[in-house]
């Protein structure tokens, strides 16, 4: 008898779940609105971009794991190049309908698909069922660490159904057999060109930089208005139990006023910043507010480490009352609808406040990162 043709291949726990932490820390800390409604992402590129590639460091293993299985389930070894490698969530709303991955003219290079999983149906999300139209397995409810590879053709029509709570969050790669397609070419000019301009070792090399304004605001089609939304990072910052404030002075002026354009303002975010805890500013300047995102990720990613170890009191210091009013404004301008923003990226739920946990480690967090 001839063998069944193989279309595709569910691995369980292919991931660590260290591996899917470390992985949903990156995105957190850097994603940008993604390709559809309501989807964030964080490509490869884009971290090089926004001088972050110590990142990328992950994505290598996992990125040669899945080509070698690709390869020997499919039976095309040493044939495949990576085309694409991508982080994206699917929050609330968001979901695609019946569709083959080649299905666009620009698309057809891509030969085979992986979706890695790292996070939990029904424990971080609900809906996000990946379904193909026929064959088995007919139906994927996600599960950290597990993997589905498939062929990216209209053997594998698939869906993923409406998220109706929480964050879904894949690791997305694509292999082709073109080599004009091979995602690493692109990667090292990219990389050669971010070390040409800030060079190892300096203080630049040291920090991440702001991507585009636009590429932070959902939802975008507000993006040049900044009438309705919020601004990714800051809102990933208030729903952890944060604000932002841009000066310890209280009586320096406010970098916003109700009479400004956001879309001008927006740039203080590439500015030094502080964070503040409640009623209380901590005194730790953050390059810009992506870096002040990067490290109270890492923070959420590590948190159990840190319980276990001495503890470190940072030095804050009491609000005042002009600054509470400019952490108003600022929340008013960058986090326009807070509730939308917990909608989509959930807020922590903790019996200790994460702001006051991260208040007692802060100083340790920030001196290894």
């Amino acid at each position: 008898m001839a063998e069944p043709e193989r279309r595709r291949l569910l691995l369980r726990n292919f991931l660590s779940p260290e591996i899917c932490k470390e992985l949903a820390f990156i995105h957190k800390s850097c994603c940008t609105i993604g390709y559809r409604p309501n989807v964030f992402s964080t490509t490869l590129s884009h971290l090089i971009a926004t001088n972050s590639p110590h990142l990328i460091m992950p994505f290598v293993p996992i990125r040669e794991r899945l080509k070698e299985k690709v390869e020997e389930y499919f039976g095309c070894e040493y044939e495949l190049f990576v085309e694409f490698t991508g982080l994206i969530s699917w929050c609330k709303g968001a979901s695609i309908g019946w569709h083959s991955d080649d299905n666009r003219d620009h698309l057809k290079q891509r030969d085979f698909s992986a979706v890695c999983y790292l996070n939990n149906y029904e424990v971080d999300f609900l809906g996000g069922l990946f379904r193909f139209q026929d064959g088995e397995p007919s139906t994927i409810a996600p599960m950290a660490g597990d993997v589905v590879i498939y062929t990216a053709d209209e053997r594998n029509i698939h869906s993923v159904s409406e998220i109706s709570e929480g964050e879904r969050i894949t690791l997305a790669l694509w292999f082709s057999r073109d080599a004009s397609h091979d995602e690493d070419a692109n990667l090292l000019k990219s990389l050669s060109n971010c070390s040409l301009s800030s060079p190892v070792g300096s203080i630049a090399s040291c920090f991440p930089v702001l991507a585009s304004t636009n590429m932070y605001w959902f939802p975008p089609e507000e993006a040049s208005r900044f009438q309705t939304g919020f601004n990714i990072c800051s809102a990933r910052l208030c729903t952890l139990g944060f604000d932002v404030c841009f000066s310890n002075n209280s009586d320096k002026e406010s970098p916003f006023t109700t009479r400004d354009s956001c879309s001008i303002n927006l740039k203080v975010l590439e500015e030094p910043l502080y964070l503040t805890c409640g009623d209380a500013l901590l005194t730790r300047e953050f390059v810009n507010i992506l870096h002040a995102l990067q490290v109270v990720q890492f923070y959420c990613w590590k948190a159990s480490e840190f319980e276990t170890a001495e503890s470190t009191d940072t030095v804050s210091v009491p609000l005042s009352e002009l600054q509470r009013q400019k952490i108003t404004l600022l929340r008013a301008v960058l986090v326009k609808d807070l509730k939308l923003a917990e909608t989509l990226i959930g807020r922590i739920n903790s019996q200790r406040p994460l702001e006051e946990r991260f208040r007692s480690r802060f100083s340790d967090v920030v001196s290894n990162d």
